[in-house]
């Protein structure tokens, strides 16, 4: 699951900057959690979740952000921004990923939750 995950994470990097996403950083860890992406889109801060499953069976992997998984992901955030001198105008976004046939389908959700 390790490895779907961190593959899922370097397709959704690629996807992110052909879309003209700067990356910021990649797994932001704190004691609270982790983020996935934090990059960004302009001038907004974007936190990113990546979420990558092998089928549907389970449903759309973006469906499998909960709302205590958004609280963590939320106050992971706090925690970024409390480093900066500025705080800029941030957002949420999910990129959803499926293997569909062996072949990869990513979708962008932005502005997918608000804390």
């Amino acid at each position: 699951m390790v490895k779907l995950g961190h593959k899922g994470e370097g397709l959704a990097v690629k996807y992110l900057k052909r879309r003209g996403y700067r990356i910021i950083q990649r797994n932001f860890k704190t004691s609270m959690g982790e983020i996935d992406i934090i990059a960004r889109d302009r001038e907004t801060l974007v936190f990113i979740e990546v979420k990558t499953r092998e089928s549907l069976e389970y449903g759309q992997p973006f469906e499998s952000v909960t709302r205590a998984k958004r609280r963590k992901i939320a106050n992971v955030a706090t925690l970024f921004l409390k480093k900066l001198r500025d705080v800029p105008q941030c957002r949420f976004d999910i990129v959803s990923i499926c293997h569909k046939k062996g072949k990869p389908e990513v979708d962008l959700i932005r502005d997918a939750f608000e804390i």
